[in-house]
């Protein structure tokens, strides 16, 4: 008996293998691996052990590394899913887990009353009587039941002893056996007439080598987990994979293929005593039917103790155990009813295809969960064992490719069931942070490598390569939102921005935790308006002083920020002081300066965007008309339009006409040239600001260029044009080009 609850039993690594081994030398081994050579060949059978060993050692591999990496509880590989995936997505397959291992029990049983076929033939004979073999299943799971439920998962541990010993013998003595009269040498890859498709074949057995992590199920019990899981299963699967190639050869050599194919007790005829292959048959199928329900309920019960089951009542009725090791009572019982129903039917091949579906889908994932644990290289992830990240790898993409090849219908099936029931729990766990520490730190790593590349890469980007990366600081930014909007209109598609809160002060405890909640509520908001901006804030005694300190970091997206947005309401004109103290801060590390005038219209029906052209050094107007396009871009305005105006003096209008249509042509801009609108005025008769509000007073978003060369005299810039509803000002710093 264990010594404490939480440790079960207390095994060592012996249960683990015997588990493991007992469950690999199976049904499939003494009822079908002769027809999968008539079916396959012997290279193609042999072939297919491989591709299901790149399925299952990789498995291992990753189920040892990552139960090194943990205490490794109740539920096997549930536990580890749920605790590197999270509970939720774990929880899913968990459910999925469950239903293929209880199933497994169904499989073994009706395997197991296949043993009985030679006594019914001779009782048949003698005596006319033929017993219906699901009865034998039946009864004799109901054997296992009272082992399960009165002797516990000890009494099955050592039950797998004098199985296993019957099982070495019975392959021992087939391997010995004589070939049978009329076998003759066939070519390595013959196969019989009208042969099953290599994949079908591969459905049928690969339920054989999924009992390498029958083993794992019994984690609760063992007393050191972390040692005994990776090296009870490893052995088990590299020995088993060995003897079933050795199996192979020896069908090969010994049978005429059609007996192979017809008789699915031929390597009782084989072999040096025949009864013996029955007797192994029999202990192979109750072994690995004991693991199975050993480990079924363990998973049901791990299920409900982490409440992901629909409804509190039946998970604590799941999660009930008794005893002092635990025993899943309730668990076993629902499990019991489960293997009933599939016994009824006893189709062991269309069983064997849907078991097969489901434990490919749950290996492949555990590949993928140690792949990207390696990819994450998360630093509390130290797992004494190791393996390789390839090799992970190499069984996930096998488990995809084996199981489309196998049946699509069945897969997207087995997917489509999983993700239903997915749905299902994740609706009951609405406030669960479905994000593990896995996934956050794929993320991180895949940001960190993204930003060193940019890094290196920006000495190469030329500058009609630009894109924006602006950031953008406000003090009101829960009050307007006219900067929020502007900003994720520019970093929709073509750039990348960041919000920052300014909040006055000095940094202590209480202004720290007031930044911190306004940047979650800013979380919040972003994500309610469906902005791919990021958020932060910022405590400073003053704008000027946090401007300073915000140009000179760079930029979360691996791009340098190379554009600062200012914004203040034109309705209060006093506040344009700020803007322009914050603006000669960006000014002095060369950002391109935006300065929104806010109006309370917020940009109207987003239906018209007028731009003006006044400078025919096209400094400004270069990015101007980029970022009226990119605003353009944004679904908010995509029924607008973009009116270009170019306003210079008559002698100058024909020529900076021309240069503009050319450049928007060769750069491809989606800008109709009936909407470049050339404005030709007199300078000394009528001023520019008179000329754009004539114009543009009605227009829902202006785009003005300024010049940033002496910002104490472009105060009054600001604030001229005061027909207009909401302004942008635009100074370009950089050597921007279009095409």
């Amino acid at each position: 008996m264990g010594k404490n609850k939480s440790r079960g039993y207390g095994f060592g690594t012996t249960p683990v293998f015997l588990a493991s081994l007992s469950t690999i030398l199976g049904a499939i081994l003494f009822l079908r691996f002769g027809y999968a050579v008539s079916n396959a060949g012997l290279i193609g059978t042999i072939l297919l052990v491989i591709i299901a060993h790149l399925i299952t050692i990789p498995t291992a591999l990753a189920i040892s590394e990552i139960a090194t990496n943990m205490r490794v509880e109740g539920g096997g590989e549930y536990y580890i899913i749920s605790r590197s995936f999270g509970k939720i997505i774990g929880g899913s397959i968990g459910i999925s887990l469950y239903f293929a291992r209880a199933i497994s029990v169904a499989f073994y049983m009706v395997a197991f009353a296949e043993a009985f076929r030679p006594v019914n033939q001779y009782l048949m004979a003698k005596y006319g009587i033929w017993i219906d073999l699901r009865i034998i299943s039946l009864l004799f799971f109901g054997l296992i039941t009272w082992i399960q439920l009165w002797k516990g998962a000890n009494m099955g541990v050592n039950i797998l002893w004098g199985v296993f010993l019957i099982l070495i013998v019975s392959i021992i003595l087939f391997l010995f056996g004589k070939p049978l009269p009329g076998t003759t040498t066939v070519p390595l890859t013959f196969k019989i007439s009208g042969a099953d498709p290599m994949f079908k074949v591969f459905a049928i057995i690969f339920p054989a080598f999924t009992g390498m992590a029958a083993g794992v199920g019994l984690s609760g019990d063992l007393k050191k987990p972390e040692r005994s899981i990776p090296v009870g299963i490893l052995t088990a699967t590299v020995t088993g994979m060995f003897i079933y190639i050795i199996v192979a050869i020896k069908l090969h050599s010994s049978a005429p293929m059609s007996a192979l194919a017809s008789d699915p007790l031929i390597m009782s005829k084989i072999a040096l005593w025949g009864p013996i292959i029955p007797i192994g048959l029999a202990a192979a199928t109750i072994s690995s039917a004991i693991s199975s329900a050993i480990v079924a309920p363990r998973i049901l019960q791990a299920l409900g103790n982490d409440n992901i089951l629909p409804g509190s009542k039946i998970n604590k009725f799941f999660a009930k155990g008794e005893g002092k090791v635990n025993e899943p009572v309730n668990a076993t019982a629902f499990s019991v009813l489960l293997v009933i129903l599939f016994i009824l039917p006893g189709s062991l091949d269309f069983i064997a295809q849907l078991i097969t579906m489901f434990f490919i889908i749950t290996y492949g994932i555990l590949c993928w969960i140690s792949f990207l644990e390696h990819m994450a290289a998360n630093p509390s992830f130290r797992p004494v064992f190791h393996t390789k990240w390839y090799i992970s790898l190499i069984g996930a993409i096998m488990s995809v490719i084996v199981i489309f090849q196998i049946q699509p219908i069945y897969a997207i099936l087995a997917v489509l069931i999983m993700f239903i029931i997915y749905r299902l729990i994740l609706h009951s766990h609405k406030d669960e942070n479905e994000l593990s520490t896995l996934s956050q730190g794929l993320i991180f790593q895949i940001t960190r490598w993204l930003k060193i590349i940019s890094q290196r890469n920006r000495k190469n980007l030329k500058p009609y390569g630009w894109r924006p990366s602006v950031i953008a600081i406000s003090k009101d930014t829960f009050e307007r939102i006219s900067i929020v909007d502007l900003l994720r209109w520019i970093s929709y598609r073509h750039g990348f921005g960041t919000l920052v809160h300014y909040i006055p002060g000095m940094l202590n405890k209480d202004t720290a935790v007031k930044a911190q909640e306004s940047k979650e509520e800013l979380v919040k908001l972003v994500e309610k308006g469906g902005a791919g901006i990021y958020v932060d804030t910022i405590v400073s005694p003053s704008k000027k002083s946090a401007v300073a300190q915000i140009v000179q970091l760079s930029g979360v997206s691996g791009l340098d920020n190379n554009t600062l947005l200012l914004e203040f309401p034109g309705e209060e004109p006093a506040k344009v002081d700020d803007v322009i103290d914050a603006a000669k801060f960006a000014l002095s590390v060369r950002y391109n300066i935006l300065v929104l005038r806010s109006s309370p219209r917020h940009f109207g029906y987003k239906s018209v965007m007028d731009v003006w052209i006044t400078d025919k050094k096209y400094r400004n107007s270069n990015l101007m008309i980029l970022l009226a396009y990119i605003i353009k871009g944004h679904p908010d305005w995509g029924k607008g339009q973009i009116r270009i105006f170019a306003a210079f003096p008559e002698k100058e209008i024909d020529e900076n006409v021309t240069n503009l249509k050319k450049i928007i042509q060769s750069g491809r801009l989606p800008v109709s040239f009936k909407n470049i609108i050339p404005i030709s005025y007199n300078p000394e008769k009528q001023s520019i600001e008179r000329v754009v509000e004539e114009n543009s007073e009605s227009s829902d978003l202006v785009i003005l260029g300024f010049s940033s060369g002496d910002l104490n005299k472009t105060k009054d810039e600001f604030l001229k044009f005061g027909k207009l509803n909401d302004v942008l000002f635009v100074s370009a710093n950089e050597n921007i080009l279009i095409i």
